[in-house]
């Protein structure tokens, strides 16, 4: 008998410590780890490098069109034995910034039946290009290069937006899988407890200390935890086949995390009430300034506004000046010309309008109301930006204050398990109630640490609607 009452003082031990938390190790993978190999190899973080490269591809493209062109025009014509022309014409054209095009070139023309207008023999010239009406301000080229360079700029934005997106799939998995680890190592510990325990009954049953029924109470109780345990284990099976799902190698190879490797712990144990709560208003006020998801509407609209100074082109005349000075044979600097109109000169004004503008109207009309309309859009996305903020900072503040509860409750929970294993061991309670009431201190830690995890998920929410998780 007295062998027997050193046993169950044994159980009671073993039950009061069967909450342990597993504690860090070299073989942990702490959730900035994982954030930092995300960051570094997922295909979703190269892509959007990638995008930010083809952006600065447009912008080489659109530069293009400031790139002189160079040209050279042969003709020649010879009929029934007689030449009327042959006539080389090279030509390089300078466009630049304000729409003005420098233009020099020559010509070597001959035969008998050219045009009165040419100029036979060895001729050069320089002139310039000036639009004084349409495209003086802003024109097709002048306006695909500010849109690239902007597309530039909102290509990094959008990196931003999409890491802080993936960050947020990432993160949540990660909790996952830390929360179905943490659960899987306390129900091993509750089944390694409740395996001893069977076999203390046992021996308190062959004993004579025992009835046959408790024998029978223990083991269900052991055979309910295996179940919860296997459920746990493949949970936590899946949950890493989940998270493997955002580890990559350098070479664009999937990578799969050894057994061996586990989830950072000291969350478990604590206390939600010594972290402070970020500061409301600052998470607002950084929304509105540097959130991505804002600041690509602000760039749209800038891109759209560029947009707009292009259709208001439409609704001017077109009226360029040409100007060219005129040189005998290729050396144009050598040319006695004297005044620009004065000698060996030729200009030309080629103007034109459409009588209704119909086209312009409905072209500048339109670029306007894209304005409005993206304006109108990034209004309502601050808005449900500022309410997703308010809304989490909302959740982990209560849920910070229900983990204090829990902590409370799970700790009275547990005070009245070991009090109903005391009465046990003094013959006052039964076998059922002291399962009952580690039913009750099982389901109060689960709860905790549910809460708990959900603190750690609802905060990174916080910061992604913040638009600053990365």
């Amino acid at each position: 008998m007295k062998k027997s009452k050193y046993l169950i003082i044994f159980l009671i031990f073993v039950c009061n410590s069967f909450y342990v938390f597993s504690q860090e190790n070299e073989n942990t993978l702490t959730a900035q780890q994982f954030i930092d190999i995300v960051l570094k190899f997922h295909p979703i973080a190269k892509q959007a490098d990638i995008n930010i490269e083809k952006a600065k591809a447009d912008i080489l493209i659109a530069k293009s069109g400031f790139d002189p062109i160079a040209t050279t025009t042969i003709t020649q014509k010879t009929f029934d034995g007689t030449e009327y022309y042959n006539s080389v014409q090279p030509e390089i054209r300078i466009p630049t910034w304000y729409g003005i095009e420098l233009i020099a070139g020559a010509e070597n023309l001959s035969g008998s039946r050219n045009n009165r207008e040419e100029t036979l023999g060895q001729t050069s010239y320089a002139g310039i290009v000036i639009p004084l009406a349409k495209n003086l301000i802003m024109d097709k080229r002048r306006a695909i290069l500010k849109t690239a360079k902007i597309f530039q700029t909102l290509s990094e934005v959008e990196k931003r937006s999409i890491l802080n997106n993936l960050l947020l799939d990432a993160i949540k998995v990660y909790w996952d899988w830390a929360y179905q680890y943490q659960q899987l190592i306390i129900l091993k510990n509750v089944v390694s407890i409740n395996e001893k325990r069977f076999n203390l009954i046992k021996i308190a049953y062959r004993q004579g200390d025992k009835p046959a029924l408790d024998t029978t109470e223990a083991l269900t109780q052991l055979q309910t935890f295996q179940y919860m345990q296997n459920e746990t284990a493949l949970q936590f099976q899946n949950a890493t086949l989940e998270l493997n799902t955002f580890l990559w190698k350098e070479e664009q190879q999937i990578f799969s995390l050894p057994e061996n490797i586990i989830p950072q712990t000291e969350w478990a144990s604590e206390n939600l009430q010594d972290k402070p709560l970020p500061i409301l208003e600052e998470l607002l006020t950084q929304s509105r300034i540097a959130h991505p998801d804002i600041q690509q509407y602000d760039f749209k609209i800038e891109a759209l506004t560029i947009d707009r100074k292009l259709k208001f082109q439409e609704l001017l005349p077109k009226l360029d000046f040409k100007y060219n000075q005129l040189g005998k044979g290729y050396n144009i600097l050598n040319a006695k010309s004297g005044p620009l109109f004065d000698n060996n000169f030729q200009y030309g004004v080629n103007f034109g309008i459409p009588l209704r503008l119909s086209k312009g109207r409905g072209e500048y009309r339109k670029a306007k109301l894209k304005i409005n309309e993206t304006i109108l859009s990034r209004d309502l996305k601050s808005v449900m930006i500022e309410n997703k903020i308010k809304s989490y900072y909302n959740e982990i503040a209560t849920l910070r204050n229900q983990s204090v509860l829990l902590t409370n409750t799970y700790n009275n929970f547990l005070a009245l398990q070991r009090g109903e294993e005391l009465k046990f061991f003094n013959g006052e309670s039964s076998l059922f109630l002291v399962n009952s009431r580690e039913n009750k201190s099982l389901e109060a830690v689960q709860k905790l640490l549910k809460t708990k995890i959900e603190y750690y998920k609802t905060y990174n929410n916080l910061l992604w609607a913040a638009g600053i998780l990365n």
